[in-house]
C-alpha cells in the first residue's frame, strides 16, 4: 500500500469560482486557455495586501525594501517599486531591470560577492548604494569612482558574529563569502572616508526563510547591538542600517505563518531604546519571498495519466525546469511536498494518492510525491502554490531545451 504524504498549507485567501481555483478573479482554466501552459500567475491584489499587512505591523519609521532576486518579472517589479521604500539588487543585470522599472537610483542598494568592475562602474555612475563585501572590493570601487569622476555611495556589508536561528539559509556567523568580518569594518570605513567616498552605513544580514518570531526578534536585537558597537568604534553615526530580512513563508506540512505583529512590536521597542550614536540612523529591512512568494501560483496541465506497479503518476507539461524548489532540488535536504491542488477541482475531497511529475527525462522531476488529490485526468490543471518567489528565474528553464514558462500579473 502506498503511503500518502501530506502537502504544504495552501496560502489563505484564494477564491473558488464554479469549483475552480480563481486568481485575481479569474478561473485557472480560463487563464491557461488564454495564456497557455505552463504558466506563472502573480496577483497584484495579494502583493498589495501583504505590503499593507506589513506596514501595519512594522514601526512607522522603518523602511521596507524589496529584494528583487525573489521575483524580477518586470510587471511584478514595477508594481513593487510603487509599494516599497527601496529595491535591493544583486547584479548589474538587476540594476538595469530596476532602472527600467523606474526605481529611483538613490533608493537602490547593490549587494553580493563577486561584483565585476563593469557592474561597480554602472552602479557608481547611476548613484546607487553599493554594499561592499571585502577590502578588495572597497579598493576597486574607490579606484573606479576616481576614474569616472564620481563619488561612490558605499555601505559596508558586515559578516556578523551570529546567525539567524532556524533559518533556511544562514548568511552570517562563521566563515562566509558574504560581507566583511567585524574586525575589518572600521579600517574599511576609514579608508573610504579618507578617499572622499560617501559612507552610507551598514548592511547586516544573518539568514533567511525563518518562521520563528522569537528567532527574528533575537537576531534583530543582536544586529542593532552590533551596529552600535561598530559605529562607536568608527566614531561616527551611520546614515543607514539595513537589518536584513529573514521573514519566511510556510511551504511544507507543519509550517505556520510568521507572527509579524510580534516581530513589529519587539522592533518598535528596540528602536525606542537606541543608543545616541544610532538616534539619527534610518533603519530598513529587506524582504523577498515574504512579499511575493504567496502571491504566485504555477499552473501546469496534465498531459498523461499512467500507472506503474499500482502507483498513479500525473504527468504534466511543466516541471523542475520552472519550479526547481518545488521539486526539492533548491537547497532542501529532505524532499517535502509544496502546497498543491487540482486547480479545476479546487476544494474537492481527495480520493486517490498520486505523484505529480514533470515532462523532463529525469527522476528528479517530481512536483508532488504520493499526495492525496481528487481524481484528475488528462487536460486537468495542477496548481503549485507559493510560486511567487524563486520560481521562474531560479530554475533551469533551458534544461533539455524546454524553455521558459509564461508569466502574467493579474489584478
Amino acid at each position: 500500500m502506498i503511503k500518502t504524504k501530506p502537502t504544504g498549507p495552501i496560502p489563505p485567501g484564494y477564491q473558488t469560482i464554479a469549483g475552480e481555483l480563481a486568481i485575481g478573479g479569474q478561473k485557472a482554466s480560463a487563464l491557461v486557455t488564454e495564456h497557455g501552459s505552463p504558466l506563472f500567475v502573480y496577483s497584484a491584489g495579494r502583493l498589495d495586501a501583504r505590503m499593507a499587512q506589513l506596514r501595519d505591523a512594522m514601526p512607522d519609521a522603518l523602511h521596507l525594501h524589496y529584494a528583487m532576486k525573489a521575483n524580477p518579472y518586470q510587471p511584478v517589479l514595477r508594481h513593487m517599486v510603487g509599494l516599497v521604500d527601496g529595491i535591493d539588487i544583486a547584479s548589474g543585470g538587476e540594476l538595469r531591470m530596476a532602472l527600467e522599472a523606474e526605481a529611483a537610483p538613490e533608493k537602490i542598494s547593490f549587494a553580493g560577492p563577486g561584483k565585476r568592475d563593469d557592474e561597480l562602474r554602472q552602479a557608481i555612475e547611476a548613484g546607487v548604494t553599493i554594499n561592499i563585501e571585502s577590502p578588495g572590493e572597497c579598493d576597486r570601487a574607490l579606484q573606479i569612482g576616481k576614474a569616472v569622476g564620481k563619488k561612490p555611495r558605499l555601505a559596508i556589508r558586515v559578516n556578523p558574529d551570529f546567525d539567524l536561528k532556524g533559518s533556511g539559509m544562514k548568511m552570517g556567523g562563521g566563515a562566509k563569502p558574504f560581507g566583511m568580518d567585524i574586525d575589518l569594518v572600521a579600517p574599511a570605513v576609514k579608508k573610504l572616508l579618507d578617499a572622499g567616498a560617501e559612507w552610507r552605513g551598514f548592511h547586516i544580514f544573518a539568514g533567511s526563510q525563518a518562521l520563528s518570531a522569537d528567532a527574528i526578534i533575537e537576531t534583530q536585537a543582536h544586529t542593532l547591538e552590533l551596529a552600535a558597537r561598530l559605529a562607536k568604534t568608527i566614531g561616527r553615526s551611520p546614515d543607514h542600517v539595513n537589518l536584513g530580512g529573514g521573514f519566511g513563508i510556510p511551504y511544507f506540512p507543519g509550517d505556520e505563518q510568521l507572527d509579524i505583529v510580534k516581530v513589529g512590536q519587539a522592533l518598535s521597542d528596540q528602536l525606542a531604546r537606541l543608543p545616541d550614536i544610532l538616534s539619527s540612523t534610518q533603519f530598513a529591512i529587506e524582504l523577498g519571498r515574504y512579499l511575493v512568494g504567496e502571491a504566485g501560483v504555477y499552473l501546469t496541465r496534465i498531459v498523461d495519466r499512467k500507472q506503474s506497479q499500482g502507483h498513479i503518476f500525473l504527468v504534466t507539461d511543466g516541471g523542475l525546469h520552472h519550479q526547481l524548489a518545488a521539486s526539492g532540488n533548491f537547497g532542501t535536504v529532505v524532499r517535502r511536498n509544496y502546497p498543491a491542488a487540482i486547480a479545476n477541482k479546487f476544494g474537492a475531497e481527495p480520493d486517490e494518492t498520486v505523484s505529480v511529475v514533470g515532462c523532463l527525462c529525469t527522476p528528479l522531476d517530481r512536483l508532488n510525491d504520493n499526495a492525496a488529490m481528487p481524481t484528475a485526468s488528462v487536460g486537468d490543471i495542477v496548481a503549485i502554490f507559493c510560486a511567487g518567489a524563486y520560481g521562474a528565474t531560479a530554475s533551469p528553464a533551458n534544461f533539455l531545451g524546454q524553455g521558459a514558462a509564461r508569466e502574467i500579473l493579474v489584478a
